[in-house]
């Protein structure tokens, strides 16, 4: 399915080439204005702010990063390198005209005081405007503590709803991978129970990454319109 295809079924979609190397801002402008006014892009934050550079994903980082850029990139550090990284991250969602930016944590980062330090630091910091702020945090946390910390930031808690239940459910962003693998298909009643999650009359996001993510997408489409008639 072409782009042209995937914006005539589906509404939305969430751009990962921001994670590992933010692509050109022309580029980005011109995705934006080959779309309908209509489509929405969200996109996932660049590595640099959320990831240290030891991690395997790195690999497909094209910058070349100098031997103190690469011990202060991640986890939110009051650093340069991820002040670089937002800043990116904020122009790449200008040019895509998104309201959305997913940050995705490795399950390395844990709920330590030096990292939920640096996280309330750097969202306090962050100039917003109307955008907002999706968080998916993926190790051990504990559900009290990322409730206290996204009321604090305003931000909303990322998860798979088939494996977690998001403290913030009146903002949701589901990403959804596959139950037991990327293999998986949602069977009919799966989708019918996922549509009872979302909060009425509120934006939300739900996002399929398995290997049937298009036609599972699209058939849970189906479901949202009927429950809408």
């Amino acid at each position: 399915m072409n782009k042209y295809e995937y914006s005539d079924v589906l509404n939305c979609v969430e751009i990962q080439h921001t994670f590992y190397q933010p692509p050109q801002i022309k580029t980005l402008e011109k995705w934006r204005s080959e779309m309908p006014h209509a489509f929405e892009f969200t996109l996932k934050a660049w590595q640099l702010i959320t990831h240290e550079s030891t991690s395997p994903t790195y690999k497909r980082l094209k910058k070349q990063l100098t031997e103190k850029e690469a011990a202060e990139a991640g986890f939110f550090k009051p650093t340069e390198i991820v002040a670089e990284g937002l800043q990116t991250t904020i122009d790449c969602a200008r040019a895509l005209d998104a309201r959305t930016i997913l940050f995705q944590c490795p399950a390395k980062f844990r709920q330590t005081p030096e990292n939920i330090k640096n996280l309330r630091s750097f969202f306090k910091k962050v100039e917003r405007g109307n955008m907002n702020f999706a968080w998916e945090p993926r190790g051990p946390w504990g559900d009290k503590v990322v409730k206290k910390i996204c009321d604090e930031l305003d931000l909303w808690h990322v998860v798979d709803p088939f494996v977690a239940r998001t403290v913030t459910p009146h903002n949701c962003y589901f990403r959804l991978h596959g139950i037991g693998g990327w293999r998986y298909k949602y069977e009919d009643v799966e989708l019918e129970e996922l549509a009872t999650l979302l909060p009425e009359h509120r934006l939300a996001y739900v996002f399929f990454n398995n290997n049937e993510m298009t036609d599972d997408a699209m058939r849970f489409e189906a479901v949202l319109r009927t429950r809408a008639d």
